[in-house]
């Protein structure tokens, strides 16, 4: 094993190593040694990803994909476990690694006092190995079991309170609805297989011009045929729409808030739902060949960027509206992807992670000092009691709104601007979302900065005498992820329109926008003076602007307006229909599917028909035959002579 090799080697396994020591030796080490002995096997994993970045951004490594053994060899099929390491790898290393690891240090605080206490770090220590094999993996088999790790430890981290009626029908609907998107995933998969005979990433992105040249099809149903890399990419993107929670397959992330506060930040900024943002960027080299493909990322990308942010605003608690508006940035990631912007998805995907993270600690924080209480109707007025909590939702808040300097402002802008210049079909419709998204989202997110920091405090009496700032084990990573969430964006702002991420990302000429963005935008300063005259800016500003005025200029506006619009305020309230219409065609349908297999299929059938048929006729038989064993030898003698009368009756007859 090389240098290399046993550096990501350790990478991988440093955190794994962290969870099975807090899971199967938790109550000999202690809560002390549970969250000790995670934190600092994440560290040495965020450390040792320092120096492998370092390499490649500043010393231009070279691109390292090496197999380390194979998992299974079957006829001619090789199935290698190994690492593909460059730029776009070592991005997502740093990004996961960091807000893992300040997840980490902060759960310390929130979890105190809880039973699971040492169940949640094993947990969350096994969450961001799941994710760094996925984003390390140099092959689509590795790629999935990263993929169906991070489903599982999602699933026991939401369900963590399992305690909770509500928390066990929250995990399994992201568990059931992941599997929806996976199956598609696995048929991609499958698909790749098949044509390139090999699931190594290299070997099929070189294979795949030569496939497209040929024009290749596949017969989907009987004289309905599919673009063979078109297909591929669709049903390896509609495994992106379960776990990155894109419409339809959405409905599972809101309810993911049921976990402990840590958990969503941990899921929704650097791991879970970004998979699905990462794996269309790595496999940027098929995606590129399908235009069917990308315009099908792009118009869902922008959809759910636009109808799940309209969501976000009916929101009461403080936990579902900061989910909403993941929902929301994780559809700009992927408009971004589908208008062949892909270092612009990924930008913003390292933006948000901080700022996201930084609003969910935030909001923890918040919880805490309300004794767990989540309604934002019941806060007000916080920001005297909690100083440091409200700057630091203040600069989570304005880099979510995309408010130049804050990180927020660079990534989202040029999202918008991809899309609105990108020739994809279907472009003019998502340019409409994403624009349209600029104002839902500062609309939504100052309502709940001022619900909660400003106006008059909705507080009991009791609340208001024991609510004081967080202990510094939640405020310090408040104050850590404070820091990219404001220069993240200035300093990544240039490097992401040239070209950072080398050949790890393709673009096909006809649809590579990157360039005349740059060519455009040369620095910084030049994009944030041009923003200023743009609409999306001024959007945002309207945003603000009309959230102050709802909720503090005249905070019984919002109430009227609910009344007097009250069949769209409940549309919202029951998100479209579409989470109860899954309910009732899905859980509804399975349990009626379930009800007919029991009482007609087991019992009816089986035990009724078969079980105490087969019984019953036994013993039916055995009743009449009773009647021929009387014990008598007249009655034999009988039966003897009236059975050859009618033997000879029938010989006679057959005669004639």
């Amino acid at each position: 094993m090389t240098h290399l090799q046993g550096i990501l080697v350790v990478i991988l396994l440093a955190p794994l190593l962290g969870a099975l020591i807090a899971g199967l030796f938790g109550k000999k080490i202690g809560t002390t040694g549970a969250h000790w002995v995670t934190i600092l096997l994440v560290g040495l994993s965020f450390v040792l990803s320092l120096y492998v970045a370092y390499q490649y951004v500043f010393n231009n490594a070279a691109t390292f994909n090496e197999n380390l053994f194979n998992w299974a060899v079957v006829d001619h099929f090789q199935f290698g476990i190994g690492f593909m390491i460059d730029r776009l790898t070592v991005f997502m290393l740093i990004v996961v690694n960091f807000v893992s690891l300040l997840v980490h240090i902060y759960s310390i605080g929130y979890m105190k006092g809880d039973p699971g206490y040492q169940r949640f770090f094993s947990y969350i220590s096994g969450f961001t190995f799941s994710m760094l094999s996925l984003v390390m993996a140099n092959n689509f088999l590795l790629l999935f079991f990263g993929w169906e790790a991070v489903g599982l430890v999602s699933y026991l981290l939401i369900g963590f309170w399992f305690d909770r009626e509500s928390a066990n029908y929250a995990s399994l609907k992201a568990f059931i609805a992941n599997r929806f998107g996976d199956l598609g995933f696995l048929l991609g998969v499958a698909a790749v297989l098949m044509y390139f005979g090999t699931l190594d990433y290299a070997t099929v992105f070189g294979q795949v011009p030569t496939l497209a040249a040929t024009q290749a099809t596949l017969t989907i149903f009987p004289g309905v045929q599919c673009n063979a890399i078109t297909l591929m990419c669709l049903l390896l993107f509609f495994g992106a729409i379960g776990k990155s929670a894109q419409i339809p397959l959405h409905v599972w992330l809101e309810g993911s808030m049921e976990g402990p506060t840590p958990i969503s930040a941990l899921i929704h900024a650097a791991t879970m739902v970004t998979a699905g943002v990462f794996m269309v960027a790595r496999l940027s080299p098929m995606f590129e060949f399908s235009e069917a493909a990308l315009s099908t990322v792009l118009v869902i990308g922008a959809a759910t960027c636009f109808f799940m942010g309209i969501l976000g605003l009916v929101q009461n608690d403080i936990k579902r509206v900061v989910a909403y508006s993941t929902l929301s940035q994780l559809g700009y990631m992927m408009a971004a992807q589908g208008a062949s912007a892909f270092s612009l998805g990924m930008f913003h995907l390292m933006t948000h992670a901080s700022f996201k993270a930084l609003l969910f600690l935030s909001a923890g924080s918040v919880i805490v000092a309300m004794h767990h209480e989540q309604d934002m109707r019941k806060m007000g007025g916080l920001w005297r009691r909690m100083p440091i909590t409200y700057v630091c939702m203040l600069i989570g808040a304005l880099a979510l709104v995309a408010i130049p300097p804050f990180a927020g402002f660079y990534s989202k802008e040029l999202i918008i601007d991809a899309v609105s210049q990108s020739m994809i079909p279907g472009h003019s419709i998502a340019t409409f979302f994403v624009v349209g998204g600029a104002f839902i989202t500062a609309l939504y997110t100052f309502r709940m900065f001022f619900m909660v920091f400003h106006g008059k405090s909705r507080m009991t009496e009791e609340q208001k005498h024991h609510v004081h700032e967080s202990p510094l084990t939640i405020v310090i990573p408040l104050i850590l992820l404070a820091i990219p969430a404001v220069f993240s964006g200035m300093i990544f702002f240039e490097p992401a329109l040239n070209g950072f991420f080398g050949d790890a990302v393709y673009y096909a000429p006809q649809y590579n926008v990157i360039p005349t963005l740059a060519e455009t935008y040369r620095s910084g300063g030049q994009f944030i003076a041009h923003a200023l005259t743009t609409l999306p800016f001024w959007l945002s500003i309207a945003g603000i602007v009309v959230a102050w005025v709802c909720y503090i200029a005249i905070p019984e506006l919002p109430g009227k307006l609910a009344h007097r619009f009250s069949w769209l305020y409940r549309l919202m309230l029951n998100k479209y229909g579409v989470d109860g219409a899954y309910d009732k065609i899905f859980g509804g349908g399975t349990r009626a599917l379930g009800w007919f297999f029991w009482r007609v299929g087991d019992e009816w059938i089986i035990d009724k028909s078969i079980v105490d048929g087969s019984g019953k006729t036994v013993r039916g038989i055995g009743v009449v035959l009773r009647y021929l064993q009387t014990g008598m030898l007249y009655h034999y003698a009988f039966a003897m002579v009236l059975g050859l009368l009618v033997i000879l009756g029938i010989y006679f007859i057959g005669g004639f």
